[in-house]
């Protein structure tokens, strides 16, 4: 006759109440027992010898074959169960054979060892770098103001947009300017007129010196007043001083400006290329020279930096230190710097916060670790090795300067360690893992593969 079905649970799964029922199917039949009988801690698992008897009971000596394990309508949690199980194959023993001894529940199998990603660190050359906080700035800025008083007519920009030198943006109410440029050529034409007039009579001494002299003189001032007169029509329409990008407009249709001052239209600010300041410290700056001097670092020369944006990436395109200060600022204790980069799609814009990282100088026989790799713990800072036999031992470090986005580190490696970079959350100390060399493409520390 065919032998009982066997059943083995591979998978435990986890009960969020200790209240309900625990069902299973016998051959087909559901079976439920409360789950005081399964596990009496509420949220633990319940335990194989705890189950088996309860499965003997209900008629399956050798076992039964679990499916579809789930928690009864009537329970009073909310919480649905992490129900996770495999089924095994159904063993049926042969006619006439006698029946075989039920397997019971063997040991399960052994994991294999997770994998983690190692760098092998070596000595090698450095460029250590400094990230400094800066902010950007417009590389040249206009104010659009108006420079005769009058009523806003008409806006000629799109707000946002981009605009050239001597682009109208504003045009101005220009009549009451048209009437008085006007009556100025009108006053020039007839002092003129008198002056040509005079001419002849002097000749002839039919009027005096001082006459003509004043003739020639109201002309003049004429001419002053009519060119007065044009700049005054001329400035109804306001042009851009520069090209660049232009902001909000700071009045509308119908306002009156320009009375009693020159009152603020819109700002023009030129994006590319772009200002970063920031400033470094003065003590850093001393304790780098001195370093130099006494030869364990050699000055880098190279004006070249980086711009670090605010979500951590590398903008494409480098910059370079356009200004550095002569001195200290008494009131912070740092030095002004001033870097230059290019900015063709207009991506930074002015008042954003970045960092600068720039290179100081050159170290030789160093070792550098990617930031991820360097963990914190009561002790200090460590590091997480593959030793020998693959097993997973920590090394207490400590970490210098930066190179890029890697640490110095200036005790607790020699060289020859395979330091783990990835997967630190798999490894525990004394665990056995499977180490895999990081490519390179996936690693920012060259000099961990021998190069600068």
């Amino acid at each position: 006759m065919p032998g009982k079905p066997v059943a083995k649970i591979t998978r435990q799964f986890m009960l969020r109440s200790g209240e309900g029922n625990f069902t299973a199917a016998l051959n087909g039949k559901p079976v439920a027992w409360p789950l005081g009988q399964v596990t009496n801690r509420p949220g633990h698992q319940p335990q194989v010898n705890t189950i088996k008897p309860l499965l003997a009971a209900s008629g399956a000596a050798d076992g039964l074959l679990l499916q579809n394990l789930t928690e009864t309508p009537d329970m009073t949690t909310p919480f649905k169960p992490i129900i996770s199980f495999l089924l095994m194959t159904v063993a049926l023993s042969g006619c006439g054979g006698g029946n075989k001894p039920a397997a019971g529940p063997g040991p399960g199998a052994a994991m294999p060892p997770p994998e983690v990603d190692v760098i092998t660190v070596v000595p090698g050359r450095a460029t250590l770098t400094q990230d400094l906080p800066g902010r950007l700035q417009a590389y040249r800025t206009a104010q659009v103001r108006a420079r005769v008083e009058g009523v806003v007519e008409k806006r000629l920009f799109q707000e946002g947009s981009d605009v050239r030198a001597g682009q109208s943006l504003f045009q101005i109410d220009a009549r009451n300017y048209k009437a008085a440029a006007a009556s100025a050529k009108a006053d020039l034409a007839i002092a003129r007129q008198n002056v040509d007039r005079y001419k002849p009579l002097l000749e002839i001494r039919a009027v005096s010196q001082q006459e003509f002299d004043l003739a020639e003189a109201r002309a003049k001032q004429a001419e002053a007043a009519s060119t007065s007169a044009s700049e005054d029509l001329e400035n109804t329409t306001v042009p851009a001083a520069i090209s660049g990008r232009i902001g909000r407009a700071l009045v509308t249709e119908g306002a009156l400006v320009g009375r009693g001052d020159a009152t603020l239209l819109a700002t023009i600010e030129q994006l590319d290329p772009i200002y970063v300041n920031f400033t470094e410290s003065g003590a850093d700056l001393l304790r780098l020279r001195q370093a130099v001097k006494a030869g364990k670092l050699k000055r880098a020369e190279s004006a070249r930096v980086e711009l670090l944006q605010e979500d951590g990436n590398v903008y494409p395109l480098p910059g370079r230190i356009f200004f550095t200060d002569m001195a200290v600022d008494p009131g912070t204790g740092s030095v002004s710097l001033r870097a230059e980069f290019p900015n063709p799609r207009r991506e930074l814009l002015p008042g954003m916060f970045v960092r600068i990282r720039f290179p100081q100088a050159f170290a030789e026989n160093v070792i550098r670790v990617p930031q991820r790799a360097v963990q914190v713990g009561a002790q200090g800072q460590f590091v997480m090795v593959v030793g020998a036999e693959d097993k997973v031992n920590t090394m207490p470090v400590k970490t210098g300067d930066m190179a890029g986005e890697d640490f110095i580190i200036a005790e607790g490696l020699k060289g020859g360690e395979r330091v783990i970079v990835n997967g630190l959350q798999k490894a525990r100390p004394g665990t056995v893992v499977k180490p895999v060399p990081l490519p390179e493409d996936k690693s920012s520390t060259p000099a961990a593969n021998g190069k600068p």
